[in-house]
């Protein structure tokens, strides 16, 4: 009995024979060991008889030939749109969804697509309209005293200074006049007391009253000199200082009301960005929730955060799908390598457009698989839709004309891979140097020839596949030559 050796599909977690790691392949061999125990197992007990090896051989076999071989990766991702219209919460703080549009709906520019609760903002702004109207009666205040000290420097200049220096002035006048007036009496009662006319004693309350006058004068001069030394300076600087005080009480206020009044502005704008609409008619639908998550970010009753994308409007002309690639064969996976998608009621053929370089978080609710974000682009096309499950199927490597062997009739040993081989004389260990697999079918760089016949599931047919399966570890023996003139493929 012969098996096709060219499936249509291959499917592929694994690279090649040649290049899986010594712990990958004696957990494999392990795997096949209790396989083959089962089996034996089985057999011995309700086919009598069946541990001993059949005279006739035995009956399952494949006849190696050449053909092509397509070796890929198949993953099932989610349909999404690489060009998205974020719509982010413009509120501060955290805000509570009061209603959402439905996931899926196709809306106008302008229509209403989530409202936001809005009695924190609406009792921010009673309280800013307050104080900012407090704040604008001080920054008048102030206007008001920076004009009055501007006022109070020419005012005392022009009146309090210089009335005062006037009187001080005029009382110098007639404390000069009252001298000289004093000054002449004098020497007239000298003259007058020489001559016998007037009494000492007249004379004496003359040079008093001329005493008297020049301390008055003395008084007075005192009087202006420190009015223009000192109490016109220490007017001046107090005034000064009253003016830069109010200046700087007025920025003080000034910037006191644009904070307020800025508050309030933005309150109002809040307000406004409670209601979120669509900038452009399109399809609305609600941003991928993390794996972990059983329920979206975004849904009455759901607080949501400044910045947080609360919904997309997704390009339709712009579709890709997002898998996730297992880390053992990453690196196999490169940008503009061919990709099938397969949708709900399409297939299209596509490209992959990146690889990540760094795995995506793993937890719990991945099973801890380290997997690595790749993205397929799609041609544009009508009909897919985001959020649709799609499964890709990635082409690695294709062969063309090479030799192949079924995966279930290689054994791997700790000897290396071997097969059974039917001849006239019974089924022939053969040993194999092989490439790559689509885990159905092996390419056979060395060891067959095209036309050769070998054994499916030799552990259940030949008593030494069971006996290389079942070789204690240290009993391992170095790898036998393999036939170089087999024919291969390089």
């Amino acid at each position: 009995m012969s098996t096709d050796p060219l499936p249509k599909k291959q499917n592929s977690q694994a690279r090649s024979h040649p290049q899986k790691s010594p712990g990958a392949r004696w957990w494999k061999r392990g795997l096949l060991v209790i396989a083959a125990v089962a089996v034996v197992a089985i057999a011995a007990t309700f086919i009598p008889g069946a541990m001993s090896p059949r005279e006739s051989g035995p009956t399952l076999t494949h006849t190696i030939a050449r053909g092509d071989l397509v070796v890929s990766v198949t993953e099932q991702g989610t349909l999404e749109s690489s060009n998205n219209t974020e719509l982010k919460c413009k509120v501060r703080g955290w805000s509570l969804v009061t209603w959402v549009i439905e996931d899926g709906t196709e809306v106008k520019a302008g229509d209403e697509l989530v409202r936001l609760d809005t009695k924190r903002i609406e009792d921010a702004i009673s309280l800013q309209t307050t104080n900012t109207h407090t704040a604008r009666a001080t920054f008048e205040r102030s206007k008001a005293d920076v004009a009055r000290a501007e006022i109070a420097i020419p005012a005392y200049l022009e009146g309090s200074y210089r009335t005062t220096l006037k009187s001080w002035e005029r009382g110098l006048k007639i404390a000069e006049t009252n001298l000289l007036t004093a000054q002449k009496m004098l020497v007239h009662s000298n003259n007058l007391f020489k001559r016998g006319y007037v009494t000492e004693l007249e004379v004496e309350g003359n040079a008093f009253t001329v005493t008297q006058a020049e301390l008055e004068l003395k008084v007075i001069q005192t009087e202006i000199d420190v009015l223009n030394k000192y109490t016109k300076k220490m007017q001046m600087e107090t005034l000064n200082g009253n003016l830069i005080a109010s200046k700087y009480k007025l920025e003080s206020d000034k910037a006191g009301l644009a904070m307020d009044q800025g508050r309030l502005d933005r309150a109002k704008e809040e307000l406004e960005n409670c209601v979120i609409k669509a900038e452009r008619s399109g399809l609305v639908i609600y941003p991928s929730a993390a794996a972990w998550k059983q329920t979206p970010d975004i849904a009455e009753g759901v607080n949501v955060r400044k910045d947080q994308v609360l919904l997309l409007m997704p390009d339709l002309s712009r579709m890709q799908v997002k898998v996730g690639i297992h880390e053992s064969i990453v690196d196999h996976i490169k940008p503009g390598q061919a990709a099938r998608i397969t949708l709900p009621d399409i297939t299209l053929d596509g490209k992959v457009s990146s690889v990540a370089s760094v795995a995506r978080p793993a937890g719990w609710w991945t099973g801890n698989v380290v997997k690595y974000d790749t993205i397929i682009e799609l041609p544009s096309v009508e009909g897919p839709k985001p959020g649709m499950s799609a499964e890709v199927e990635v082409v690695m490597d294709r062969y063309a004309d090479v030799l192949t062997i079924p995966v279930a009739a290689v054994v791997e040993t700790a000897d290396g891979d071997f097969c059974w081989v039917k001849t006239a004389d019974g089924a022939k260990r053969r040993s194999l140097k092989l490439g790559d697999t689509d885990d159905s079918f092996i390419v056979v760089k060395a060891g067959l020839k095209e036309g050769e016949e070998v054994v499916l599931n030799p552990l259940a047919f030949i008593e030494e596949a069971q006996n290389e399966v079942l070789k204690p570890l240290d009993e391992a023996k170095t790898p036998e030559p393999v036939n170089l003139e087999a024919d291969h493929v390089d």
